[in-house]
């Protein structure tokens, strides 16, 4: 299988999955059990901020709770699929209804 094609399915997925609204105090929980590890402020403590620190070489912060890009649909595409060192995280880890929630906790507020 094609990676454009598991991505095309990811968007179609995603469109009706996110078309829901996530409960961000459930997103900061799933933040803080399966992401905080890599991605909370201080670099030299957290692999994921340092690479993303290095990467956007301060146009965009390295800590994804200061982000202001982030959409529920691109967190869920980097959960799934992972990117470089950071791993897919399968949907026993995971929920979709635990995804929908983070991405509602790390996108602006709409």
């Amino acid at each position: 299988m094609s990676r454009s094609f598991l991505f095309l399915v990811l968007a179609l997925v995603s469109c009706e999955l996110f078309a829901q609204v996530g409960d961000r105090a459930h997103g900061k929980e799933v933040y803080e059990h399966w992401c905080s590890s890599c991605h909370a402020p201080g670099a030299r403590k957290h692999p994921g901020t340092s690479a993303l620190e290095f990467i956007y070489k301060g146009e965009k912060s390295g800590v994804l709770e200061e982000r202001l890009d982030l959409t529920p649909e691109l967190v869920a595409l980097f959960v799934r699929n992972g990117v470089k060192i950071m791993p897919p995280f399968r949907k026993t880890e995971i929920s979709d209804k635990d995804l929908l929630d983070l991405g509602a906790y790390l996108s602006p507020q709409r």
